[in-house]
C-alpha cells in the first residue's frame, strides 16, 4: 500500500506502479481521500461497464475467451442505458444467448488500460444472472471472443490462474453466492 498525503503525489505513485509489472493492483490512501481520488480519476477517461456472472442449471459459470485470457462477459454501458439492462445486453451479445435472467448485484471492479494512446479507468458493475445451457453459445468474434463455455468447478479454478487480477474478486463473489444458495 502506498500512502499519499498530497494529491500532487498521485502521478508519481501511478508511474511507480506502471513500472512494476508484477504488481496486481494499486491502493492509494491518505488524509484526503476525496481529493486523491479526484486527482487519480482526472488522469483517465472514465468508462462505465457492466457484466454478468452467469450460472446454468448445473451450477456452472459462463466464461469467454478473449485476447488469450479467460474472462466473464461484460461491456460498455451505452449513453442513457441503465446499468443492469446493459449487463444483460452485453452477456447476450458476447455469448449469443437469447434468454438471460438478471439476478442481484454482485460487486464492482475497477481497472485501468491504455487504448489508442489514451488512459482509461473502467468501473464494471457485476450482476448474478441465470441462463440455460440448452441454448447454443455463439462467441461475438468482432469483439475478439474466440470461445464461450460453461465451466465446472475444476475449470473455474483453472480460470483463476488464466484471467485478469481484477476478475478474481468477481469469481470469488460468485462462488460465495453459490455456496449461500446451497
Amino acid at each position: 500500500m502506498l500512502r499519499i498525503d498530497d494529491p500532487r503525489e498521485v502521478g508519481l505513485a501511478v508511474k511507480q506502479f506502471e513500472r512494476r509489472m508484477e504488481l496486481a493492483g494499486l491502493v492509494l490512501h491518505g488524509a484526503d481521500v476525496p481529493r486523491i481520488w479526484k486527482e487519480f480519476r482526472s488522469r483517465y477517461v472514465f468508462v462505465q461497464a457492466a457484466g454478468g456472472a452467469v450460472t446454468d442449471e448445473q451450477g456452472r459459470l459462463l466464461a469467454i475467451h478473449r485476447l488469450g485470457r479467460w474472462d466473464l462477459p461484460k461491456g460498455k454501458v451505452e449513453k442513457g442505458e441503465e446499468i443492469p439492462v446493459a449487463a444483460v445486453r452485453e452477456v447476450q451479445e458476447e455469448c449469443g444467448l437469447q434468454q438471460v435472467t438478471l439476478g442481484e448485484s454482485l460487486c464492482h471492479t475497477w481497472h485501468t488500460y491504455e487504448r489508442k494512446g489514451e488512459l482509461h479507468l473502467k468501473r464494471t458493475d457485476w450482476f448474478l444472472m441465470q441462463a440455460s445451457s440448452k441454448e447454443a453459445l455463439v462467441p461475438q468474434t468482432n469483439e475478439d471472443i474466440t470461445e464461450v463455455r460453461w465451466l465446472n468447478a475444476a475449470e473455474v479454478e483453472r480460470l483463476k490462474s488464466e484471467t485478469y487480477p481484477s476478475l478474481l474478486s468477481v469469481v470469488e463473489a460468485w462462488e460465495a453466492a453459490a455456496r449461500s444458495r446451497t
